[in-house]
């Protein structure tokens, strides 16, 4: 389990974004490294917690919860095969992109140390917007990303690194529930009856998310769905 590639975007003006100033970073290329990875503050007032990259739409990216985003190298393959075309790594606006180590099926909580120093948290799934869709370039590309369900992950940074291509990826610690990336994406997208099981991910979940569950909750119950 290494990373591929260390990826950072600059802000850039594009027609296809709705964040202020009409600017986006979502345009990553990879970089030689090392690069500085820390926890950015509270969302809506920090940008991403990798230094030289540019997060532009902080209403709804960047903070400590959503501080790196990973996405792997075999996802970026596989959407290869399905596109027709070259997907280098950063193309999804991931920060990381990974080998070795199935992103989607890791757990909310479950941290990798990544190089020598820095230690990362899951926190969540990416969700798909107009800009990816735009950067992306395919059409209807939020609504077919939604329907695979392979959306890489947001991490928190618990302790503070740097990192370059070819470090390699521990897993540190994986907790007991069944929270996976793939999971919570489909309970926050597709499968909404799926939400209170994610309540199990506990405080590895940011506080948004537990706030959706618990209106869900509040409004259906634990088990019936709409």
């Amino acid at each position: 389990m290494h990373l591929v590639s260390v990826n950072l975007g600059r802000a850039t003006a594009v027609a296809y974004t709705d964040a202020e100033g009409g600017v986006t970073g979502i345009g990553k290329r990879p970089v030689p490294g090392p690069v500085r990875v820390f926890a950015p503050g509270p969302k809506g007032t920090a940008g991403g917690g990798v230094e030289g990259d540019a997060v532009c739409d902080l209403r709804h990216h960047g903070g400590d919860h959503q501080a790196v985003y990973a996405y792997a190298r075999e996802d970026l393959d596989w959407w290869e095969r399905e596109l027709g075309r070259e997907l280098p790594g950063g193309v999804f606006g991931e920060n990381l992109t990974t080998a070795g180590i199935d992103v989607n099926a890791a757990l909310l909580g479950e941290r990798w140390r990544v190089g020598a120093d820095l230690v990362l948290e899951v926190a969540s799934a990416r969700i798909p917007c107009r800009t990816f869709q735009g950067a992306l370039g395919e059409p209807a590309w939020v609504r077919r990303f939604t329907r695979e369900a392979r959306p890489g992950a947001y991490l928190r940074v618990i302790e503070e690194g740097s990192v370059s291509p070819g470090d390699p990826v521990e897993v540190l610690h994986r907790p007991d529930h069944e929270v996976t990336v793939e999971f919570w994406f489909r309970a926050f997208t597709t499968e909404r009856a799926l939400l209170p099981r994610t309540a199990a991910a506990g405080a590895a979940m940011e506080p948004q998310a537990h706030d959706t569950v618990r209106r869900y909750v509040e409004k259906y119950g634990s088990h019936d769905a709409p």
